[in-house]
Parts: structure tokens; C-alpha cells; sequence
């Protein structure tokens, strides 16, 4: 028997290859996007090409204000701390509550899996599988709002995730051996090695993508 198949409105379809062109850098950042041009480039009406844009508007990767053009956002070297400053207050409170009951999701290993076969790929190949990694340990806690609340900030963390790898800035390798040392401290009940570990995973790469945009990166954490 066939599987089901998820219905996906059109708003929903183009938001997507909007957010796909975003990360592949299609879509550049400082980029201007009007309602006139979505609609002229997928055939569809101006409420769905706003509507398309608003989704995107809400997920952090397309900003605007009242009655303004939306705009791709374009991270700065401030920005990109706090986006990795709030990753980690998030994900190393979740990382103890984990190793607290020993629990090691199975979809992050699965996730690591995938990063440990990609020896070389596009950053979105690499980006995806990292980010399932990080989600299935926040989900893993079970709370809803804690899900959500991490879930606010996945576009922007795409975004530096994607011009990490853009950049040849971290090795697969590494970002493969550390996720599973944190997957090893969270069996092994080791709450503080995990927490510990997630810091220096996430600092190496906001430390490297500052430095890549001509800043020091000095922690604020």
C-alpha cells in the first residue's frame, strides 16, 4: 500500500523554494523582495505571494517593516553571536536534563550517521543532517514550548550553519566525532562533559564564521 502523501498549499510550496533559494544564496543577503515579483515569478496571485513572503518574514529569514519591501536578512558579526549564545543556553539545559535520564534520541544518531558518510557535498547537504542532529535532541525532552522556542530560531541558524559550510569552515569529520562524544557523555549520564562539549562545538563555529566576517570573536557567553 501506498504511504501518504501530505497535501502542500501553494503559499506553503513557494515559502519553501523561497527558504531553498535563501540557503543556497540564490536569494542573496540585502536582497529585495516584493510582493509583484513573487507573483510574477511563480504565476500566482499578489494575497498568495504576500502570504508566502509573511511566512518567511516569521521564520527570521526575510525581514521588513510597516508598508516596507521585504528584504533578505543579512546577519551580522553581533547577530551571529547572539544566535549561537541563544543555541546554547537552549540545547546545553537539554543535553542535562538528557544525560540526567541517560537518554540518547535515536534520530540524532541516525542524523550523525548521514554526516559521517558526506565526505564533500553542497552546504545544504551537510546543513540538513546537522540540524536534524541538534532538533532531535530538543525534541527528545518532550516539551512542547521548548520545542517551539528552539524552532524560532531555526532559519537563522540555518543561515549560519549554511555560510559555515559555504565557507569551508568546519570539517564534517569534526562536526561527526564531537556530535558523537555528546551522544557518548548523554549515555553515560554525563550532564556537565555533554554541556561542556555542545560550548565548544557551538563556540568553534560562531568564533570562526565572526572571524570570517573581519571581527574578533570575543564570547559573550
Amino acid at each position: 500500500m501506498a504511504g501518504r502523501i501530505a497535501a502542500v498549499s501553494i503559499v506553503d510550496a513557494i515559502a519553501a523554494d523561497l527558504r531553498t533559494r535563501i540557503f543556497e544564496g540564490d536569494l542573496a543577503p540585502g536582497r529585495t523582495l516584493t510582493e509583484a515579483d513573487v507573483a510574477s515569478a511563480y504565476e500566482v496571485a499578489r494575497p498568495t505571494a504576500k502570504a508566502a513572503i509573511e511566512k518567511i518574514v516569521v521564520e527570521g529569514l526575510l525581514e521588513r517593516g510597516a508598508h516596507k519591501t521585504a528584504r533578505v536578512v543579512e546577519l551580522g558579526p553581533d547577530a551571529v553571536r547572539d544566535v549561537y549564545l541563544a543555541r546554547a543556553y537552549l540545547e546545553s539545559e537539554v543535553l542535562r536534563r538528557l544525560a540526567g535520564s541517560r537518554t540518547v534520541p535515536q534520530e540524532a544518531a541516525e542524523a550523525n550517521g548521514e554526516i559521517a558518510d558526506l565526505e564533500r557535498g553542497m552546504p545544504l547537504d551537510i546543513v540538513e543532517p546537522d540540524m536534524r542532529f541538534h532538533l532531535s535532541l530538543i525534541d527528545a525532552v518532550g516539551n512542547e514550548r521548548i520545542s517551539r522556542m528552539y524552532r524560532s530560531l531555526v532559519g537563522e541558524v540555518r543561515l549560519c550553519m549554511v555560510r559555515v559550510q559555504s565557507l569551508e569552515l568546519l570539517d564534517t569529520s569534526l562536526i561527526h566525532d564531537e556530535h558523537q562524544r555528546i551522544l557518548e557523555h548523554l549515555e553515560a549520564g554525563r550532564a556537565d562533559e555533554a554541556a561542556a562539549l555542545l560550548d565548544e562545538h557551538l563556540g568553534r563555529a560562531r568564533d570562526r564564521l565572526v572571524a570570517a566576517m573581519g571581527e574578533s570573536a570575543p564570547a559573550r557567553d
